[in-house]
């Protein structure tokens, strides 16, 4: 009996630790949002439910005359071919930085409501806008996104690598290029 109640011990231990962990995500200092507009391609992701069977999504960011920022994903449908469209409505959620959004995609006569908006948390930042990662506060969610549609091997490996100091599992990144 001693050893089940040490096990349960042991286990809400590492349950607790990963917790905190989890909570002290760190965004990069400061976004400009004005040079993160534009488009990007998806080179790398977690597996979530809303890609599934995607592959070569792109994001398209712009400014809304509200200072909200328009979100346009497409990504390539591998059982049909077909493109898949969603479209999105990011606010910044910490205006000292510009690294946390709420994001949406809610149709756009739900929105009003609140429910639905996921956290986008800028990670990382290549110095001249020419990669990002996003992933939010639990790290359940990670994309790697690049201006172009390949990222050379060091610059990859950089970003791997600070991955693993941030905490991420990643053996579960999959490739999203075909």
């Amino acid at each position: 009996m001693k050893a089940f109640y040490s096990i349960w011990i042991m286990a809400l231990m590492v349950l607790g630790s990963h917790a905190a962990f989890a909570a002290d995500l760190e965004t990069v200092s400061s976004v400009d949002l004005n040079r993160y507009l534009g488009s990007w391609y998806e080179i790398a992701r977690y597996p979530n439910s809303f890609e599934v069977n995607c592959y070569n999504a792109t994001a398209q960011y712009s400014e809304n005359s509200d200072g909200s920022i328009n979100v346009l994903n497409t990504c390539i449908k591998q059982d049909s071919g077909n493109a898949d469209v969603a479209n999105g409505l990011a606010t910044v959620a910490d205006t000292s930085s510009n690294a946390k959004l709420k994001v949406t995609f809610l149709p756009s006569w739900l929105r009003w409501t609140g429910i639905g908006l996921g956290d986008y948390w800028v990670i990382q930042l290549g110095d001249n806008y020419e990669y990002s990662v996003v992933s939010e506060p639990g790290r359940n969610y990670l994309w790697i996104l690049s201006r172009t549609p390949e990222v050379d091997a060091a610059t990859y490996a950089k970003i791997i690598a600070r991955l693993v100091e941030q905490g991420f599992d990643i053996s579960k990144i999959e490739n999203s290029r075909r």
